[in-house]
Parts: C-alpha cells; sequence; structure tokens
C-alpha cells in the first residue's frame, strides 16, 4: 500500500478554484467584449463606393456636411413650394439608398424630406465612437436644414434606433411635430430584455428616449406595430403615457421592419402632416 501525497488535496483544490473561476472568467471576458464592441452590435452600416449615386431624381440633391473627424452624407427631396420639411433619422442598418424610397410620399405631402446617413454608413466617412458623438452629429446636420424652413412646418421623424436620435434632437429644437416610429424606451431597456446576463455599467449607449419625451413639451406622434418582436408594443404604451401631448397609433399586424407598409401607418402619417400649418 502506497503512502498517502500530501500535494493531491492541494492540487485538487487549485483544480476546484479554476473550475469555480471559469464562469466568472467567462463573464468578464463577455463584458469587456460587449464594452469595446457595443458599435459592432448595435450599428450595421453598409459602406458605399464615394462615385456611387443615391438618386436620379431631378428634384433630389446629395450634399455632405462636415463635423469633426468625418463628413456626413445626406440628401434631399426639394419642392418648389414645400409647406415644411420631415428631418428622418433612420435605422441601424443599410444606409441612405436603401431608406431614401418613398420620395413621392412626401411629394404628394408637399414636404421636403431631409435623411443622414450616420458615421460609416453608405458615403458618410468616419465611424460612431460615442453615444454624444451621435447627438453632435444630427444636430449639426439640423442646423445645416433648419434655417431654409423658417415659418414653415418643421417635423422630426425617427424610426427604430432614430427614435432615440429624434425625441432628443426634438426637446432642443422644438418642432412643429415628433414622430418615433418603433420606439424604444431606452437601449438598456432593450439589452435587458434580449441581453439579460449583460450588466447595465458595460453599455456605452443608454439612447435614453423615456427620459427625453418627459421633457417634450411639443405633440408627439408614435407609431408602433403590435407584432414588433424587436422592440415590444409596450415600449411606446410607456411613452405615450409618460408625455406631455402625445397620440400612440397601434399597427395592426405590423412588426418592426414592416410597419411602414401598413395602409394605417401612411394614412396616419399624410393625416399629420396635412394637418400642420
Amino acid at each position: 500500500m502506497h503512502p498517502p501525497n500530501p500535494r493531491m488535496p492541494r492540487r485538487w483544490s487549485r483544480v476546484a478554484l479554476l473550475a469555480a473561476l471559469i464562469p466568472g472568467l467567462a463573464w468578464s471576458a463577455a463584458s469587456a467584449a460587449l464594452w469595446f464592441g457595443q458599435e459592432r452590435l448595435l450599428f450595421k452600416p453598409v459602406a458605399l463606393a464615394p462615385d456611387e449615386r443615391l438618386s436620379a431624381d431631378p428634384d433630389v440633391h446629395e450634399r455632405f456636411v462636415d463635423v469633426p473627424g468625418a463628413r456626413l452624407s445626406v440628401l434631399e427631396l426639394r419642392r418648389p413650394d414645400a409647406k415644411g420639411v420631415v428631418f428622418y433619422l433612420h435605422g441601424n442598418s443599410d444606409n441612405l439608398k436603401a431608406w431614401f424610397v418613398d420620395a413621392d410620399f412626401y411629394r404628394r405631402a408637399n414636404f421636403d424630406l431631409v435623411m443622414m446617413d450616420y458615421r460609416g454608413f453608405g458615403k458618410s466617412s468616419g465611424q460612431i465612437d460615442s453615444e454624444a458623438q451621435l447627438h453632435a452629429d444630427v444636430r449639426a446636420v439640423w442646423e445645416s436644414v433648419a434655417p431654409r424652413y423658417q415659418g414653415r412646418a418643421r417635423v422630426v421623424l425617427g424610426r427604430s434606433l432614430g427614435t432615440g436620435l429624434a425625441a432628443e434632437l426634438a426637446t432642443r429644437v422644438r418642432p412643429a411635430l415628433t414622430i418615433l416610429v418603433s420606439p424604444y424606451l431606452s437601449m438598456r431597456e432593450l439589452a435587458s430584455l434580449h441581453y439579460p446576463w449583460v450588466p447595465e455599467r458595460v453599455l456605452r449607449y443608454p439612447m435614453r428616449t423615456d427620459t427625453a419625451v418627459t421633457r417634450l413639451d411639443q405633440p408627439l406622434l408614435l407609431m408602433h406595430g403590435d407584432r414588433d418582436g424587436l422592440i415590444p408594443f409596450a415600449h411606446a404604451e410607456w411613452l405615450a403615457a409618460h408625455a406631455q401631448q402625445a397620440r400612440l397609433v397601434r399597427i395592426e399586424g405590423a412588426a418592426h421592419a414592416d410597419v411602414h407598409q401598413f395602409a394605417r401607418y401612411r394614412e396616419t402619417l399624410a393625416a399629420a402632416l396635412a394637418g400642420l400649418r
């Protein structure tokens, strides 16, 4: 019979300690990856060649707005005597070529349409580094446009990711109407729904639509599909309940990506624009 090896208990204790540490180390590594790689999770840009034409329509004009560290691609539908302008902040993917596809709707409404690509999207240069940068870029493009529409109806419209940007901009510039399509309370709320294991402190893009709408004292129109599997309809309900002048329109049967295809959406938007003075 061999004598007991005094090193064995210590060896097994080290194995047990390592086994206990592995889940924590894996969680820490995942959290660190999320902290440094949030842009890849949140933003899905599709770049375009610098010489690619975005529109062949004679009343649609392309230009650039210079901001610190980047040039932002902007596309504008300009009518001869437009009633006003819709400043449209799009979602988290693709580019202007994919989003600027319904100019005829705004022609019929007699509104100009202005849309920008965020950094790294389409023909915009640079890359998104922070939420503060995003808000600053949006304000820069707005300020390049807004003076042309003094005395006319100015509308800020955000869709999906763009709703948080639109709500914050609206608190500063007080448009005649703010429209949020498929809005979220905050990125923190969405993360807790889709990634419940992620600690709140690692999220660098809080995007607090909820706090922005409570500061908004101008008319607010919310439209949301009741089959949206990405952003629950309950988010829009909460925003409508906590805003000062909000109206919520439920788009029955609509999911997240197809809400704009429903007649209820188009009729509501057309009526909202027609009602502005």
